[in-house]
């Protein structure tokens, strides 16, 4: 007769285990499918493009023409928010513990290669990995052990935008929208130019 014990009997899984499994994969899922993250540090909340790679959300920033990083150190913990891709809404919030990764290690490197295939319009996009070494931090946002998934407020969330010097306070002048309606119909009434 044999005798069973706990070891050959497969372990079933707990309810919250079960949950703690869904909201792990909810968080990789729809961060790595949403190509903007909401991720709040010691500063103000920012949006900020990132990659999924190896279980984590990298960032890059801090460098000239980069995503500023402020608030997030290494050794912190932020909060990220992961919207719809197509809704824009918001799916999941999540504790995450920060790192940041030594310009040329073996996981820098590996972070920098996912990087750079989804760096926008970048500036001598050949030489973006020296750039970075020399300019700029490379972050990775791990999600904290036993991460919860945040509970959805139930106000709003809406924010003031943050101060930039892109932006001008000063309306248009009244008179511009005639001068360029000028234009246009100068150019339509003189026609094609003939060689």
């Amino acid at each position: 007769m044999e005798n069973s014990s706990a070891e050959d009997s497969p372990a079933e899984d707990s309810p919250a285990e079960d949950t703690a499994l869904l909201g792990q994969a909810l968080i990789e899922e729809a961060t790595k499918k949403s190509g903007l993250i909401w991720v709040r540090g010691a500063g103000a909340e920012r949006a900020l493009w990132h990659v999924w790679h190896d279980g984590a959300a990298y960032v890059v920033g801090d460098g000239a023409g980069e995503q500023p990083l402020p608030g997030l150190a290494d050794g912190a913990t932020a909060e990220v928010t992961v919207r719809s891709k197509d809704k824009g809404g918001r799916l999941v919030a999540w504790t995450a513990s920060v790192s940041e990764l030594e310009p040329r290690s073996e996981g820098w490197e590996s972070a920098v290669a996912e990087l750079k295939g989804k760096r926008l319009n970048a500036v001598e996009a050949e030489r973006v990995p020296e750039r970075w070494a020399a300019e700029c931090r490379v972050l990775r946002l791990t999600p904290a052990p036993g991460a919860s998934t945040a509970d959805h407020p139930t106000g709003s969330l809406a924010a003031c935008p943050l101060p930039t010097p892109a932006t001008t306070r000063h309306p248009i002048p009244a008179a511009l929208p005639r001068l360029l309606l000028k234009r246009s119909r100068s150019k339509k009434k003189s026609g094609p130019e003939r060689g």
